[in-house]
């Protein structure tokens, strides 16, 4: 069992990737960590001066150009440093180990404001005139120069960054903004406008700030009178970097290293920057700076860059600059390309864990790092898939023969669709869920390495059955009757994906549910009741698991089909959540977010089982919160294998048409439209029922007692994720999570958000959906006494 210290520690260390992968390259006004800064003047001196850490160089010297001067001056060029951040008529510089911290006006008149051999600096940031650093080791923030209000003396911060008057960090306790500054009621404004949204950076401007939430997209508050909060944002993700002016914020595109830029009233033309990427930006007070990727020249743009003789988009008279930090530290992700060059010797530049050749291939949007898994190489598939037509081509005629017959028995030649619907009523709606796209991609790949190297010793062999299975008790049909009182309405539970569910006492004592097909005439639905039979019987008799509904037995007289099954005395999880008589108690056990959270990793851990551990594999093709059964230890259960499917083991990104099936709202739109089934429908069915399990909402719901069209989930919660709002849309029954559940909380959203994607290939797989929960339940424990879930059933071979 993960312990919530283990849970909360690979949390903590994921954030803390993160955040060390984004922050070399932050570069907001107020920049931090960054070898660039702009010096802008004020209303005597109006001159703009960029310096840079020159790279290629023993000793990592500061050059500085500005518009006054032909060329580039050095700065106190017997030290070196390792980060520099501009401001008003001044700028700072950490000398390289982090020892001091010196100042320069305008006039590059230098002053020491800082030194210790013990405690040490990592970062600086200026704007306007406040300075503030991070400390290495304690990460605590120390300020200098009008700075008033400082931030707590003994926190710990995992990012800062400052604006016009107030400076902004992150607490790396919480992932909370906090903010504070001479200009307190743009400082309040700005972290008051982040409440309850965690976050891993965080980048000011002059009276607004950009931070990246922890599902990597930029969510940004404050001043938007210019349009500068309107930064475009698709995907998770999306952006290398960051720099925030006065009235403008622009950002480098991870996809192509180019820049785009919001705000300025539209006067940020993209067409100066056309043809140019960028290794790094940082901004002015309305102009923008960027060191670029070809040859680490500075070039600047911009309605406030007014220098005659080197216009927008032309290069500065600078030495090659540094794209970051020489350091001494072992990288974790390896080292730049032409560190030692760029570094003279004296360190090492680290790249970031998700850098990739530019020039030859373009990295990818990615995943929030909380996603541990390795998606499947198309191009390895397809040499794969090659390699395998060549072996069995001798068969191939036989193959086609076999998928006509099927073509023709299942009916998706003719493009028939059958949509189950056993507990809301059927509604037609024009599936907005399908068109929206919630963009996501790779992800990390070590949980997908870890488990997939234990799947040989893990996975139990189920092995082949007879469709009436060897451990199955088979009844008399006059025992079951005697058992549910002649099918009385009384002891009716439910239905299923074939016929209705009765409660019944077995002449033994046991108390069973048991589920009695339709007694139909007709005999397309005589056949549609022996299919879904004859699939429950023959899965069920077959699958043991603690978190799927165990088969006690069956009974097959005449025309009569029932399935007798372990009797889950607390019933469904969308009774708990929907039903009427639950709905007003706000008592129930199911109304507290550890509950929420471990139910779903119950349902998780069972439909994981199906996918990775079952041989064959098995698609459920129904997963909905009715299908999710919770016994008396309040152990939750997949049920109703009544449409589940078969899948090829050796291939876990197979593919089949397949007539569509499942119920409204929960049903894959991309299977559904395109009638293409993979195993990333079940992970849809399951983003909705996360989604249920934050908002108390049904799959489909209606907005008001109007008789208004009904809204899909998906299009109500994914929006106001994506907005870091979780917590207007939670479920008022539970109330707003604690600190430490907020944690949790907001994992399981941002994993039902990228369950939810359009498009099947960006949705996570089913291990990386455990993992996730796992480290959410864990993030919401206090103590290893806390309530939470078996880990996933091993059994050796």
């Amino acid at each position: 069992m993960t312990s919530p210290f283990s849970g909360a520690v690979i949390f903590a260390a994921v954030i803390s990737l993160l955040t060390s992968i984004f922050l070399p390259f932050s570069n907001a006004l107020g920049s931090s960590a960054t070898t660039l800064a702009v010096v802008y003047g004020g209303a005597t001196t109006n001159t703009t001066t960029i310096c840079g850490i020159i790279a290629s160089q023993p000793i990592q010297k500061i050059y500085c150009w500005s518009e006054n001067q032909p060329a580039a001056t050095q700065i106190s060029p017997e030290l070196s440093f390792t980060s520099i951040a501009g401001g008003l008529n001044g700028f700072a510089g950490i000398e390289a180990g982090g020892i001091s911290l010196l100042y320069w006006n305008s006039k590059f008149e230098v002053k020491r404001l800082f030194i210790s051999y013990s405690t040490l600096l990592t970062s600086v940031t200026m704007g306007d005139t406040q300075i503030c650093a991070l400390t290495n080791g304690t990460q605590t923030v120390r300020c200098w120069r009008d700075h008033t209000e400082q931030p707590p003396p003994l926190a710990q911060f995992m990012s800062i960054s400052s604006g016009l008057g107030f400076s902004c960090g992150i607490f790396k306790s919480s992932n909370r903004v906090i903010c504070w500054g001479n200009n307190s009621e743009i400082a309040e404004a700005i972290q008051y406008g982040f409440e309850n949204i965690t976050v891993v950076n965080i980048f000011v401007g002059g009276k607004h700030a950009c931070a990246m939430n922890t599902s990597g997209f930029v969510i940004c508050r404050g001043d938007n009178g210019n349009g500068q909060l309107d930064i475009p944002s698709s995907f998770a993700y999306e952006y290398y970097g960051l720099a925030l002016g006065e009235k403008h914020t622009c950002g480098i595109r991870k996809t192509n290293y180019t820049v785009v830029c919001s705000g300025g009233n539209g006067t940020f033309s993209s067409n100066v920057t056309k043809g140019f990427s960028f290794e790094a930006i940082v901004a002015g007070l309305d102009f923008t700076c960027g060191l670029t990727s070809d040859n680490f020249s500075v070039v600047c743009w911009g309605p406030g860059w007014t220098s005659n003789l080197y216009p927008s988009g032309t290069e500065l008279p600078l030495p090659m600059i540094l794209p970051g930090p020489c350091v001494r530290d072992t990288c974790v992700c390896g080292i730049y390309p032409q560190s030692e060059t760029l570094c003279s010797g004296n360190g090492n530049v680290c790249r970031p864990c998700d850098f990739l050749d530019r020039v030859e291939s373009p990295p990818p949007p990615a995943l929030p790092p909380v996603f541990m898994m390795v998606p499947s190489s198309p191009s390895k598939g397809m040499r794969k898939g090659l390699l395998a037509f060549v072996i069995v081509g001798s068969v191939g005629a036989v193959a086609g023969f076999c998928t006509i017959v099927y073509c023709i028995w299942t009916g998706v030649c003719f493009g028939k669709k059958k949509i189950h619907n056993s507990v809301q009523p059927t509604i037609t709606t024009s599936n907005n869920a399908a068109q929206q796209c919630y963009s996501s991609g790779q992800v990390s790949r070590s949980s997908t390495l870890r488990r997939q190297g234990s799947r040989l010793m893990r996975r139990q062999r189920s092995g082949t059955s007879s469709i009436h299975g060897d451990r199955a008790e088979q009844f008399l049909f006059s025992e079951l009757v005697a058992a549910t009182d002649n099918f009385s309405l009384k002891n009716k539970i439910g239905a299923g994906s074939f016929g209705i569910v009765y409660k019944g006492k077995l002449a033994d004592g046991r108390e069973v549910a048991i589920k009695r097909g339709e007694t139909s005439p007709k005999m397309k639905k005589f056949l549609e009741k022996e299919r879904a039979f004859e699939s429950e019987l023959a899965f069920l008799s077959r699958l043991h698991h603690k978190h799927l509904v165990g088969l006690v037995g069956y009974c097959e007289e005449m025309d009569e089909r029932l399935l007798v099954y372990e009797f889950m005395k607390n019933g469904a999880l969308y009774d708990h959540l929907h039903d009427k008589n639950n709905v007003e108690k706000c008592s129930s056990v199911v109304n507290s977010w550890k509950m929420r959270i471990k139910i779903a990793l119950d349902a998780a851990r069972g439909i994981e089982y199906l996918h990775n551990y079952a041989v064959p594999p098995i698609i459920h093709r129904d997963i909905k919160s009715s299908n999710i059964l919770i016994d008396a230890n309040w152990i939750a259960r997949v049920s109703d294998f009544g449409l589940s499917l078969l899948w090829p083991e050796t291939d876990a990104n197979f593919s089949q048409p397949m007539r569509a099936a499942g119920t409204v709202g929960y049903i894959d739109p991309e299977y559904y439209g395109l009638n293409v089934l993979t195993a990333k429908s079940d992970v849809y069915g399951l983003g909705v029922v996360l989604l249920e399990l934050l908002t108390g909402k049904r799959a489909l719901f209606k907005t008001s007692e109007k008789g208004d069209m009904p809204m899909t989930l998906v299009e109500f919660a994914v929006p106001a994720i994506m907005a870091g709002e979780l917590n207007k849309i939670l479920d008022p029954r539970v109330g707003l999570p604690e600190l430490r559940e907020a944690e949790g909380v907001e994992l399981v959203a941002y994993t039902a958000m990228h369950c939810v994607h359009l498009e099947g290939k960006h949705r996570p797989t089913m291990t990386d959906i455990v993992s996730n929960l796992e480290r959410a339940l864990a993030v919401c424990d206090d103590s290893h006494d806390s309530i939470s879930s078996s880990p996933p059933f091993i059994i050796s071979d």
